[in-house]
């Protein structure tokens, strides 16, 4: 592929990410049942680190936009951007018919605090307490890394891990919402690969 074409999908890739978003919000606004909490005793074993934030917004993104770079084709993007596709109405199907929410007291971050706090403090304006089973970030990381395999290696498993590791770092998932975000990625990129 020429330049213009990896330019161009990413531009794509940037406005499917932006665009996915306003699904994941719609369905903080309209759950079918009331949310409930997946809290178990090893949810209060983990400590809260702020620091996390950082890599749970900040390696989140470049990432995805990375798996752009290695396609070989237009067409291979398409098939790319679909896995992901998929993953969100699967994500959207849980998040509207059994929605979780997180318990109103891990949401402490003070915006007057560290840069962490801060950061952590905006994530938690725009990123409310529901829509935390399973864990999206977790499970569009295990999806990513799945795609990067191949070229990569194995070393690629890492960025899913560290985004688990942040998710419960940050307090914004319970301990069930990271495995069953790594089984629903790991559950489409195999349905990417049948369809291939």
């Amino acid at each position: 592929m020429e330049t213009i074409d990896y330019g161009i999908h990413v531009t794509l890739s940037v406005f499917l990410i932006v665009g996915a978003y306003q699904f994941y919000f719609w369905c903080q606004r309209r759950p079918l049942v009331a949310a409930r909490e997946l809290r178990l005793a090893v949810d209060d074993w983990i400590a809260y680190r702020p620091g996390w934030v950082w890599i749970y917004s900040f390696l989140y993104y470049p990432a995805i936009l990375y798996t752009n770079l290695v396609v070989d084709s237009p067409r291979d993007f398409t098939r790319l951007a679909t896995s992901y596709f998929l993953l969100l109405a699967l994500q959207m199907v849980f998040f509207v018919l059994f929605p979780v929410a997180t318990p109103e007291e891990w949401r402490t971050a003070d915006p007057r605090g560290s840069w962490s706090e801060r950061l952590l403090a905006l994530v938690h304006r725009f990123d409310a307490r529901s829509n935390s089973f399973p864990s999206m970030h977790t499970s569009v990381a295990t999806l990513t890394a799945l795609h990067l395999f191949e070229g990569l290696g194995g070393w690629v498993f890492a960025f899913p891990l560290l985004i688990g590791l942040s998710c419960l770092f940050t307090k914004q998932h319970y301990v069930l919402d990271v495995p069953a975000g790594a089984a629903l990625g790991w559950a489409c990129f195999e349905i990417f690969r049948v369809l291939e």
